[in-house]
């Protein structure tokens, strides 16, 4: 994104950008992460560090918090609703070390992580991600 040349963008132009990605997904993706709370924080707390055994808060560029789709039950009360956190500070030195797009480096974050929902492995998150690639393809 050409805006974002010098300045890194706001939490409000990722929260933009994620929601964009989720509306790209295939219908049978898209319809389930409406119940998926999207979270853009500067970076992860020690809790959520901790969570996936990563020591340095610029080391997580996104986090799934939740029950995955295939582990959820109707007898399971009270869950609250699972989250998906971009953390920005990371994701912005990540942008300016890789000169990736920006919003290709949230559209990978956002699926990996929508993956996580799904209870995917590796290879089907890749498979979603090449999915959205060519739904994008001019």
């Amino acid at each position: 994104m050409e805006a974002f040349r010098h300045a890194p963008p706001t939490a409000e132009d990722m929260e933009r950008m994620a929601q964009a990605v989720i509306d790209s997904l295939p219908e049978e993706f898209r319809e389930p992460l409406r119940q998926v709370v999207v979270r853009i924080e500067e970076f992860a707390t020690r809790e959520q560090l901790d969570s996936v055994d990563i020591r340095s808060k610029w080391n997580l560029t996104g986090l799934y918090e939740g029950r995955p789709l295939d582990e959820q039950s109707i007898w399971d009360p009270g869950d609250l609703p699972p989250v998906i956190s971009l953390f920005r500070q990371p994701l912005v030195r990540e942008w300016r070390e890789t000169g990736v797009d920006f919003a290709d480096l949230v559209r990978h974050v956002v699926i990996h992580e929508a993956g996580h929902h799904f209870g995917f492995s590796d290879e089907e998150m890749h498979w979603l991600e090449e999915s959205v690639d060519d739904e994008l393809a001019p």
